[in-house]
């Protein structure tokens, strides 16, 4: 089985980084500009006057996009995004890391046995 070679350059190893460096870009850029108009869902909700039967969420980790305790709306909205940039590059990060973690015991390239069953 011939090796696939490493990607060499630091654009290569750390695109994720740009990644994440462009995801809070737009959060800082446009989240202080987002509308405080109700979203698709609530307006509909609001136009055919069946709002007030929707229930509260049991819990927000993130009540309308802020962090309670922050007096300063644009930057509550910004953290807050920032927050929720971080949940969304752990979540992503650790099912890459499985995936692989997975795809290289199938492959028996980190030493240790393989699968019994795969491939």
């Amino acid at each position: 089985m011939t090796e696939t070679p490493k990607p060499q350059g630091l654009l290569n190893r750390y695109w994720w980084v740009i990644g994440i460096a462009i995801a809070v870009a737009i959060v800082v850029v446009f989240a202080p500009n987002a509308s405080s108009s109700p979203d698709g869902l609530e307006k509909v909700a609001e136009d055919g006057e069946f709002a007030h039967a929707g229930e509260d969420a049991r819990y927000e980790w993130l009540p309308d996009y802020s962090i309670p305790g922050i007096e300063n709306e644009d930057l509550s909205t910004v953290l807050s995004g920032i927050v929720g940039v971080g949940i969304m590059v752990a979540l992503v990060g650790g099912v890459a890391y499985v995936l692989t973690r997975v795809r290289r015991m199938r492959e028996g390239d980190d030493g240790s046995r393989q699968v019994p069953g795969a491939g």
